[in-house]
């Protein structure tokens, strides 16, 4: 794909990250012309963070999203779309147009910046170790040696899977996207697991102590 490319984009209260899968329910009359057109295109549109000075039909996007390409389609009879797209690659916005019912923009496709690998493993192993005790907690069930399996080990791939699915506040999401380097968005994200962690421990424990005595708590 050319590295300056137009396309459609959609804002959203919502931070879109490259192999991240993300339901959207289309409902809005401009929008269901732009998927009708990607559908058409076979070709994706771009889903970018709404500023908190935004308001209804003027839209002001961050600068920085992703494209979402299409994986499946369900149109309803009245028009509306519900839709799984998947997140594949982030863009800086040159130029935005208003030719269409809906927001579109000349955009720059980019990825992180090269690093050497020596230089990255040692942060991307510390979040696999501490992501994985993050999951493990949330989850109860599962081990940790299997959610293991099940996580990326492509640096920057992890870096994203971390981002999206930590629950932080969009704009602190939308810095985690603009980031050039995996090694510096794993190192953020390390210092954010490494609170998290103990503070989600907290949480089940309690959460197990309140269901074992539920009356009463650690006030108690």
């Amino acid at each position: 794909m050319e590295r300056i490319v137009e396309v459609p984009l959609f804002p959203l209260q919502l931070v879109l990250f490259p192999t991240a899968v993300v339901p959207l329910h289309i409902f809005e009359r401009r929008y269901r012309l732009m998927v009708a057109r990607c559908l058409e295109e076979k070709s994706p549109f771009g889903i970018v963070l709404m500023r908190p000075e935004s308001r209804h039909l003027q839209e002001v996007p961050y600068s920085v999203g992703t494209l979402a390409e299409i994986l499946q389609v369900e149109r309803l009879e009245d028009g509306r779309y519900n839709l799984i797209a998947i997140g594949s690659e982030r863009f800086r916005i040159r130029q935005l147009k208003h030719q269409q019912p809906y927001l579109s923009g000349v955009v720059e496709l980019y990825r992180d910046a090269r690093e050497p690998a020596n230089l990255i493993r040692p942060y991307a192993e510390r979040a696999l170790d501490l992501f994985s005790s993050y999951l493990e907690i949330l989850l109860e069930a599962r081990s940790l040696p299997e959610i293991k399996e099940h996580l990326p080990t492509d640096p920057e791939e992890l870096s994203y899977l971390i981002a999206y699915l930590l629950d932080l506040q969009d704009e602190q999401k939308q810095h985690l996207l603009e980031l050039t380097s995996t090694r510096q968005r794993l190192a953020e994200e390390n210092e954010i697991l490494r609170r998290e962690v103990p503070f989600a421990l907290q949480v089940l424990q309690r959460n197990a102590h309140l269901q074992t005595h539920p009356d009463r708590s650690f006030l108690n």
